[in-house]
């Protein structure tokens, strides 16, 4: 009974948890999301979420700890974010434009591609990651200060203000809502936005139409190439934000080599499946992932073992998820039809 009623005073900090590795998760499965609706799988996505992170690290790192302090001056706080966001998406869409050659141009099978990518994403951070290690001084030396704490800054006085409003529940529900960086809302506007732009868009109904058929799509005048291109590279570019999130926004800056990144990256796989390929659908379920990831962490007198099983309780969610739908077999929370099909158009 102890431990049920500690559980429950523990929410608003699990909640917390689950929102900031949520947020990871959301911005790799938006990304796979609209890489899918366009047919392809890509299940590279951890790979690609190194990508990013390793990449928005690596460029501020030399901006911020190099070009600045050799020159004695003070790195711009607008300029940290644009080349840490500009070098995020960049390194992440080149990750999808691997992928899309492989898989649309060379027609080589989606899902070997995209777990090669997995290797070579993480290989490739990794890689980059320690040598950034070897020249800041030594493991954990990385340090971007700046650019950090303007990913992570909050404004207190709301926060504040909100707090007081709910100070009779027990809890500061501004703590809860809105102690978080930029980035985390920005996830929750892009999933409207998506959730907007493939229902009310031209080019959107397009980009669905090529992942439920692709040879009807082809046959009605729309450039299946160019929307698989485009969709892929631009979903990956949105799945590296959630690399360059963990990196800014938890560890403070910093690189690890400890495999979170990767294990987030196959819960936003996860999610895809779990969302029924619905942008809106994931946001309230990554943060739900993200509770159910730091569970055992709140849940005292856990062994080792038990931990790693709370571990699976995203995945668990996702299989029951699946068996829900393929029994209740609504056409609305199916994958697209072509999905993972590759196409020749000789074969039309």
């Amino acid at each position: 009974m102890n431990g049920f009623v500690s559980f429950l005073t523990s929410l608003p900090s699990l909640f917390q948890s689950g929102v900031i590795f949520g947020t990871v998760i959301l911005f790799g499965a938006l990304g796979e999301i609209l890489t899918e609706k366009s047919g392809n799988l890509n299940l590279g996505v951890p790979g690609i979420m190194y990508l990013g992170g390793i990449a928005g690290l690596a460029s501020t790192f030399y901006y911020e700890n190099l070009l600045c302090h050799r020159l004695n001056i003070a790195p711009n706080p607008v300029l940290c974010i644009i080349i840490c966001l500009a070098a995020t998406f960049l390194a992440a869409a080149c990750g999808g434009l691997i992928y899309s050659f492989l898989t649309i141009s060379l027609r080589t099978n989606q899902n070997v591609t995209g777990l090669t990518l997995t290797i070579f994403g993480s290989g490739i951070g990794n890689f980059f990651g320690g040598s950034l290690n070897t020249l800041a001084g030594g493991v954990g030396q990385v340090n971007v200060k700046v650019t950090s704490e303007l990913f992570r800054a909050f404004s207190t006085d709301l926060v504040k203000t909100v707090d007081g409003w709910t100070a009779k529940l027990g809890f500061g529900l501004g703590t809860m809502l809105f102690s978080y960086g930029f980035l985390t809302y920005f996830a929750i506007l892009l999933a409207i936005f998506l959730w907007w732009f493939f229902k009310k868009t031209r080019y959107g109904l397009s980009l669905r139409a090529v992942g439920e058929n692709t040879a009807t799509a082809d046959a009605a005048g729309i450039n299946v190439t160019k929307y698989k291109y485009l969709a892929t590279c631009i979903g990956a570019g949105v799945s590296g934000f959630g690399g360059t999130y963990y990196v800014m926004n938890y560890i403070k800056g910093t690189w690890e080599n400890q495999g979170t990144i990767e294990a987030l990256g196959w819960l936003a796989v996860a999610l895809v499946i779990f969302a029924t390929w619905k942008p809106l659908r994931a946001i309230w379920g990554s943060y739900l992932f993200g509770m159910l990831y730091w569970a055992f962490f709140y849940i005292g007198g856990l062994t080792r073992s038990s931990q790693e099983l709370f571990k699976m309780l995203p995945y668990v969610v996702t299989i029951f998820v699946l068996l829900f739908v393929a029994l209740r077999k609504r056409k609305e929370d199916q994958p697209p039809m072509s999905l993972g099909l590759p196409y020749f158009r000789e074969e039309r």
